[in-house]
């Protein structure tokens, strides 16, 4: 009895784990997906109180870019534009605008 208590405790616990005559689960291969590359890229000019903004997307997949702007006077309406498709190897232009200066100007995409 002792003898066997010292193997069972000996054994890797991979060996130990399964009756005799049991057969081991098969191995699966896992393999590691990548993530495809994915968003347009954006140029923002500010000039005053009017923001332009061009983005190119360079992929296969549709990018959806939205404008957001920020205003700099808190009593100017800041403004998030509508999402503008823009197509496999497609450029679309965003403009936005406050009456006063421009806080902050950026641009968020969705799938």
């Amino acid at each position: 009895m002792l003898a066997a208590l010292t193997l069972l405790i000996a054994l890797p616990y991979g060996a130990a784990s399964h009756a005799v005559g049991e057969a081991k689960p098969p191995r699966t291969r896992v393999e590691a997906v990548e993530p495809r590359p994915f968003g347009s890229e954006c140029r923002t000019a500010v000039e005053g109180s009017e923001a332009v903004v061009y983005c190119h997307n360079p992929y296969p997949e549709t990018d959806r870019v939205r404008l957001h702007v920020e205003c700099e006077q808190w009593w100017d309406i800041d403004s998030d534009g509508v999402f503008v498709e823009a197509g496999p190897a497609e450029t679309v232009r965003l403009a936005g605008r406050c009456w006063k200066e421009i806080r902050s100007v950026w641009v968020s995409h969705q799938k």
